[in-house]
Parts: structure tokens; sequence; C-alpha cells
């Protein structure tokens, strides 16, 4: 009878043992909470390192659940976060309720809660790098930055500010990547491209500038920048036919733009393809009458006119000329007189264009009305060196001393 009752309480404290050990193990745990409770945040940090590590309590939610608030609890105290290193609070905390969600699903009872514990967090890095930014520290900004795209992997606006601290610490590498992850997120900005432009080229990789700017054209095919950029490579480029359909492109985008028009005139100038030139060129003009440009190439236009007629009546036998050379000569000083308001107007836009000067100052010196605006523009006043001339109502000095020429109005 003796041994049965010995057989039972053995099995008695066997049965009673189990629970027990497992309490010993779980105390951990409970400990870290009430400790997190009362504020001894430091000790309940030690409590919850040792249960985070122990296989009995390393895969339960609550586990995870409570190392985060202990941590977060710790970055938010002025007085434990000094036992922290930088970024260490933030970034256990986000492990911590991330690995919540994981064992207990967003559904479980620890996996609720830690969901909006880790958008609180996300607020919180974010806010840090934007104060490191401020601060100028950099890599402290972009640590912060990453921790926060970390938290929320569909947010674009973490990854692109941290493409912006990248480019202020120069750090080109950096920034390329941020603005290349955002492209592999579908972010949409035709900034984000131009960002990628400037870095292409401030590293003088022309290909690459290249590669970009035609991804760009075909995310957004009808940006004005791009599509002049993609023009001004043709033109560099030497590429005439493939400029002028590009820029026909450009113009049906941007029809108000003075200068895709005086652009287009010079182009068809060098084709040879003079009604067209000048057609472009008085578009240029209507739309725009201080384009100088267009301005002062329908001043060549009428000059140059002028100028072969005056020298085919030169070549005139002397019968010829007595049938035709007046009739001729007047069709030269038509044009003489066309191109006149032009180069004025060319010098009213830019009264340093000595091309201008002089291309007026032979226009009025070939026609005797125009004698006393010839005087003045040949009349030597200011020095030997120094020449005075300048258009009807004004007067422009050139100075010629060494290699600069300097125009003002008198």
């Amino acid at each position: 009878m003796k041994k049965t009752f010995l057989t039972l309480a053995a099995a008695a404290i066997l049965a009673t043992g189990a629970p027990l050990m497992v309490s010993a193990q779980m105390s951990a745990v409970t400990n870290a909470i009430l400790n997190q409770r009362t504020g001894l945040l430091d000790k309940a940090r030690v409590d919850i390192d040792k249960a985070i590590v122990n296989e009995k309590t390393s895969g339960k939610a609550k586990t995870w659940f409570t190392r985060g608030q202990v941590y977060e609890g710790m970055f938010e105290s002025p007085i434990y976060s000094k036992q922290l290193q930088p970024g260490e609070g933030l970034q256990k905390a986000y492990e911590s309720y991330n690995n919540t969600i994981e064992l207990d699903t967003k559904d479980g009872e620890f996996g609720k809660q830690a969901i909006p514990r880790l958008d609180g967090l996300y607020g919180r890095a974010f806010n840090d790098a934007v104060n490191s930014y401020n601060a100028k520290d950099y890599d402290k900004a972009i640590g912060s930055y990453k921790l926060a795209a970390q938290i929320k992997p569909q947010d674009t606006t973490a990854v692109l500010y941290s493409a912006y601290a990248y480019e202020a610490k120069q750090d080109f590498a950096g920034a390329k990547d941020s603005y290349n992850q955002l492209l592999g997120m579908n972010y949409k900005s035709a900034n984000l491209y131009n960002r990628l432009l400037q870095i292409a080229r401030q590293q003088n990789d022309n290909a690459e500038a290249s590669k970009v700017l035609q991804q760009a054209l075909v995310a957004y095919p009808n940006n004005k920048n791009f599509m002049l950029q993609d023009l001004n490579a043709s033109l560099a480029g030497g590429k005439g036919d493939d400029a002028i359909a590009k820029i026909d492109k450009t113009i049906a985008a941007d029809p108000t733009n003075s200068n895709l028009y005086a652009v287009r005139g010079s182009l068809y100038d060098q084709q040879k393809k003079t009604d067209l030139a000048v057609a472009d060129y008085r578009k240029a003009v209507e739309l725009d009458p201080k384009n100088f440009d267009a301005q002062f190439n329908l001043g060549v236009y009428n000059y140059n006119k002028a100028a072969d007629i005056y020298t085919r009546v030169s070549k005139m036998a002397l019968r010829t000329y007595q049938v035709n050379g007046k009739k001729l000569e007047g069709e030269g000083r038509k044009y003489f007189e066309l191109a006149i308001p032009y180069f004025e107007q060319a010098l009213v836009i830019q009264p340093s264009d000595l091309n201008s000067v002089t291309s007026l100052r032979k226009i009025y010196c070939r026609l005797p009305e125009y004698k006393q605006d010839c005087l003045r523009l040949t009349e030597q006043e200011i020095g030997p060196n120094d020449e005075k001339v300048g258009p009807r109502g004004g007067y422009y000095y050139i100075n010629k001393s060494g290699n600069k020429t300097f125009i003002k109005k008198q």
C-alpha cells in the first residue's frame, strides 16, 4: 500500500512539474512585460533579450511583440535611448513587430497590434531622416530613409528622399540606384528622368544619358523638355534630317514656341530650302518679336537678295544695263529697305551685336536717303581705335581695343 502511495505521489510531482518548467521558461517574457510597464526598460531589455534566444520562447509572437515594445520605449526615452547605438532602437523594434506579424499573421492577437506600431515606426524613421538631412548628416539621413523604406516597402517617398540625400553628399552612384529602384516600383515622374539625365551628364556618360533620354521619351512621349533634349542631341550630332523630323513633332506638342520655328528655319537654311526657312523665321517673329535669331536671319535673307541683285547689275554690259539695270536696282533697293527694320529690331534685342551694326551700315551707305545714318556710322570721333556706329535714332560705340568688342547706347 505504501509503494502505491509513493508511485502516485511521484506521478503527481511529474504531472505538476511540466507546467512549472514551462512557467520558468516564460518568466523572462513575463518579467520583461512587468519591467516595461513599470518603466524599468533597461531590466526589461535584459529579460527580453534572454527570451528572444531561448528556443522555447523565440518562436512566439508574444515574445517578439514585447521586444518591439521594449525597444520602442527605449529609443523614445531621453534616458534609455543613450544606452542604444544610433538607429538600434528603431531597427530592433521594426524587426520585432515584423516578426510578430509573420508568426501571428495580421489577424492574430499580437499581429493586429503590431501593424499600427509599424506605421508609427515609419513616421519616426522618416522624421529622423528629415532632421538628419536638415542637419547635413546625410549618411544618417540615408540610413533612416532606408529603414523607413523597409518598414513600408510599397511606399516610394522614403526611397525618393534617400536619392536626394545621396545627391546632397555628391554620391551620384547611390542616387542613381535609388532612382532606378523607384523605376522598378513603377514610380512615375518626369523629374526622376531629369535627375538621372543630370547625373549621367555630370559623369560625362553620354551613352547613359542617351539611354535615359530614350526611356524618358517612352514614358513621356509628349514631354516638351525631353523632346527638346532629344532634338538638341540630333542637332549636336549633325543629323539634320533626323532633327527636322523631331522638331516637327516638338512643334506639334508646343506650337507657340518661337524658338522651335527659328531653329527649324536655320535647318532649312542649311539645306538651301530658303522659302521654308523664311516662313519659319516669320512665324517665329510673329510669335515673339524679341526672337533675335529670327529677326537677324530675316534681315540677312533680304540683305542677300539685294546683294545678289546688285551683283548681277554690276556685271551687266552697258546696253543691258540701259534696258534692265534701273529696274533691277529698284528690286535690290526694295530688299535693302525690307532688311533695315529686321536688323534694327535685332539691335534693340541685342544692342552689342556687331554683325547687325555692320549690316546696317552697309545698307545705310548704299541708299541715298540714309546718308545721315551712313555718316553717323562711319564718323570717327572717339579715337583711332574706336568707331562710332548706330541705327537710326541711336548711337553705338564699338571699342576695338584688345580682343573684346563693347557696344553701348549713347
